[in-house]
């Protein structure tokens, strides 16, 4: 675990947007509470900031050099795909959509703890 968070020399911020008391938001704040300790310790100089807002999304931001910024959502994917694509049997379900269900917990409706660290994982290392 550690290795993935050693930050890429062009990510200046990492930010953190959940709910502190939504049910939504559960995975992102047992994420935090896990991982924050590693990703500060091997990123001392790196801002790791942590935003709570009353039923907010869960979110993270990676800001890079030249003000460059990258999104991704860790809600999930339920509210995104919608009802249709959801059908047992419907062949509209894109390979895209089949990735992302994979990578949920079964039947919770909500990104597990390793889901999310890759996200993470995949926006602090990416090369600029």
């Amino acid at each position: 675990m550690s290795g993935k968070y050693v930050f890429s020399k062009a990510l200046k911020e990492l930010r953190f947007h959940h709910c502190q008391t939504s049910d939504h938001s559960n995975a992102i704040r047992s994420f935090l509470t896990r991982a924050y300790p590693t990703m500060k310790q091997h990123n001392p100089h790196t801002p790791i900031l942590i935003r709570e807002a009353m039923n907010i999304q869960p979110r993270v931001f990676a800001r890079y050099e030249f003000g460059k910024e990258k999104m991704a959502d860790l809600q999930g994917t339920w509210e995104r795909l919608g009802e249709d694509r959801l059908v047992p049997g419907n062949k509209r379900i894109k390979r895209e959509a089949a990735r992302l269900l994979a990578a949920w917990t079964e039947g919770s409706g909500r990104l597990d703890d390793k889901a999310i660290e890759d996200k993470v994982s995949g926006l602090v290392q990416a090369s600029q």
